[in-house]
């Protein structure tokens, strides 16, 4: 399918592969898409704008590169920022179109509804788009396709009005006359409120007065006193500041247009060095609109698809959207006035052409796609990249999940091994995403659906990097076509994964495929080195392990569904390397969390959890969310035969008495190189690197501690 993305500072039309509809969401054939003059431009401008000007804007990604630079080394860090900056960028919040697919779960929609859909993570310029079930709406029966693919600026408006709190008879003021503005002032109209427009642009004041507004001012330093004028010398009840400017005058002069006690709510982006002197004499109130409503940015409501109860939330994003579709029909707000131009995507540089001429105005384009039918067939594509690798010995290798993760951990390492791995193919789940990153791995194609790569007789192995609760599932069907795979740890997040994948070995005959969890830590050099230490060892060991986890929101994906919290997706790390380190069998495992005194850290991230092992060792973890960023992460000892080992953040390990480390490097070394090194010698010498024992004995120690921890 054909998308638009913004590549190297500019906007062009690109192949890419279609979306998979996912559980929770619909897949949508778009018909138009919304261009948003303030969004779109202000990205254009951002990517064309100098580094350094950027830097001074963000001194605290400055730090970050320094320390990236101390830990991986210059050139690692200069090929990082490369890759980030190449990276293209996918345009559009706004769009319409037809449902032509239905993902599990969805009962609201149907193949062949009429939909708006919003999000800057899925409502793209794209010619498919895959939409969690929150950011669609159906759209009203006389409302056209086009007018409904500017529901998302139109939930934006409609949130500025709920959050002025107006009340039938009220004069509120809008400040600012583009999109955003006219709607405003077109719903305060339909709340029964008298509504004064203002902008700097006469002609803007003038189309506002035509599709409603009762009074206009341009604005000007005496704009105050005209809206004094026009509400008798009391002032305005509120007023809604939807200009886009970096002075701080345009919120200055909000004050002074109100009332005493009156509400000043911002919808643009604007100045904000505030006057206390503005406020304090009028006790005002200064109010922030997020976006389209309760629910932005909640990755529970937008992507779980969790909905806020009724009688609680009333107004939540996706109400918000229908509501705004519903004064489209009735035709209290009209947006057919601002729409000026309709672009097929073919005329992509023409419209963004036209658009920064413009500027941030009063009047709306859509891209409009020729390719929409009101059909509900729909095929997964792939995009063909270029740059062929042809098998000539090496591992072929596909990669399922192109995030943050992956580009940071696993890609550097990849590049360093291509003498013995290739990568064919790229999955993820956007299709800009799978293609920007097949072309940076130097793949064969990218592809949004995980059958295409099963199906391939050409891919020998699968690294799977995606959210965790996808692990098990995607790593038994990997293993099930034959392929071999190497999945980021945790293995899965159930007993019933560990068990399907244990029933999966042990039924039949034949040779299956190496199955390999990213416990990386076994492999460094530094556990090397630990095991070869403790190879002749006497007695049990005391193995104690303490891990400055640092510090993640409540509401971040790891401790959700996706993650399944932060013992079952870190800590397996370190009962993978207590087993590797003892070579024995858990026997008995306590665990005790903190006692959070609020919401803010939580028990499951904050333990301490003891396994004692066959051999008569005892291994403990201290896994804190509590200590500051800057002290070491990791630090391990371990006291056996009258030798103390200690082993500290994977840089330096020393025994106790002796002068200098046994092994040390410049950055951390957790053992990622020598993982990919083990997958690949075990997939040719058939030996596995770690038993599938082994690796079922960590999952499920995480699951018993994870268990005791809930108690």
């Amino acid at each position: 399918m054909k998308q638009i993305l913004l590549i190297d500072g500019r906007p062009a039309a690109e192949e890419v592969p279609d979306p998979v509809v996912d559980k929770g969401s619909v897949l949508v054939r778009t018909a138009f898409s919304c261009i948003s003059s303030g969004t779109e431009l202000a990205a254009i401008r951002s990517v064309a704008e100098p580094l350094w000007r950027r830097a001074l804007r963000q001194p605290e990604r400055v730090r970050q590169v320094f320390t990236r630079a101390a830990r991986d080394g210059v050139l690692a860090t200069i090929r990082g920022i490369h890759d980030k900056l190449g990276a293209p960028v996918a345009l559009g919040y706004s769009a319409s179109g037809v449902v032509v697919a239905v993902g599990e779960g969805v009962t609201e929609f149907h193949v062949g509804d009429r939909v708006a859909v919003a999000g800057s993570q899925c409502a793209y310029h794209a010619e498919i788009l895959n939409v969690p079930r929150n950011l669609a709406v159906g759209i009203p029966e006389h409302v056209g396709l086009d007018a409904a693919s500017t529901v998302a600026l139109g939930a934006i408006a409609l949130q500025g009005v709920r959050r002025a709190d107006p009340t039938l008879g009220e004069t509120i003021v809008v400040l600012g006359l583009g999109v955003l503005g006219q709607l405003t002032c077109q719903i305060l109209k339909a709340n029964g409120c008298r509504v004064i427009a203002g902008d700097i642009d006469q002609a803007r004041v003038d189309l506002a007065r035509k599709l409603g507004a009762d009074a206009g001012v341009p604005i000007t330093p005496e704009a105050d006193e005209a809206a004094l004028r026009l509400t008798g010398g009391m002032g305005a009840d509120a007023v809604i500041v939807a200009a886009a400017t970096t002075s701080n005058d345009v919120v200055s002069q909000a004050f002074r247009m109100c009332r005493r006690k009156g509400r000043v709510v911002l919808v643009g982006d604007v100045g904000l060095d505030l006057d206390r002197a503005d406020m304090y004499a009028k006790e005002l109130d200064l109010r922030m609109s997020c976006s389209y409503g309760p629910g932005r940015y909640d990755s529970r409501f937008e992507d779980e698809g969790v909905d806020y109860p009724y009688a609680y939330v009333r107004w939540t994003e996706t109400r918000n959207m229908a509501e705004y579709l519903r004064l489209l029909e009735i035709g209290a707000v009209k947006v057919e006035p601002l729409i000026c131009a309709r672009f097929p995507t073919e005329r992509v540089a023409e419209a963004y052409a036209a658009l920064e001429e413009k500027g941030s105005g009063t009047s709306l384009s859509l891209f409009e796609y020729s390719a929409f039918t009101p059909s509900p067939v729909h095929s997964v594509v792939t995009s063909t990249v270029g740059n062929a690798i042809l098998h000539d010995g090496r591992i072929r290798l596909a990669v399922i999940g192109a995030g943050n993760f992956f580009k940071g951990a696993h890609l550097p390492v990849l590049r360093g091994m291509a003498d013995q791995l290739s990568i064919r193919a790229v999955v993820s789940r956007t299709g800009h995403n799978a293609k920007a990153m097949a072309n940076q791995c130097n793949a064969e194609y990218a592809t949004t659906d995980l059958e295409k790569v099963l199906q391939d007789p050409d891919v020998d192995a699968l690294l799977i990097a995606t959210r965790h609760h996808l692990h098990g599932e995607m790593a038994l069907r990997a293993l099930a076509a034959g392929k071999h795979v190497l999945v980021e740890k945790p293995l899965a997040l159930t007993h019933e994964d560990l068990g399907a994948i244990e029933h999966f070995y042990a039924s039949g005959d034949q040779v299956k495929p190496l199955l390999m969890t990213g416990f990386n830590r076994r492999f460094s050099p530094y556990a090397g080195k630990l095991a070869e230490l403790l190879a002749g060892r006497s007695g049990p060991m005391l193995i104690t392990y303490r891990m400055n986890a640092g510090h993640i929101a409540a509401d971040h994906w790891v401790h959700g569904l996706e993650g399944g919290g932060r013992n079952l997706g870190e800590a397996c790390h370190i009962y993978n390397l207590f087993l590797a380190l003892t070579g024995a069998a858990p026997t008995r495992v306590e665990a005790v969390a903190i006692a959070p005194a609020n919401a803010y850290f939580r028990g499951d991230d904050n333990f301490v959890a003891t396994i004692r092992f066959s051999d008569g060792s005892v291994g403990t973890l201290a896994f804190t969310a509590l200590g500051a960023a800057g002290h070491s992460k990791e630090q391990m000892e371990i006291f056996c035969d009258g030798e103390v080992y200690r082993l500290d953040d994977y840089v330096c390990l020393t025994r106790a008495g002796s002068g200098r480390p046994l092994v040390e490097s410049k950055s951390p070394d957790k053992g990622l190189r020598e993982q990919w090194q083990a997958f690949c010698t075990g997939i040719r010498t058939g030996v596995w690197p770690m038993s599938l024992g082994e690796q079922l004995a960590a999952s499920r120690l995480a699951l018993d501690i994870q268990s005791r921890l809930a108690s």
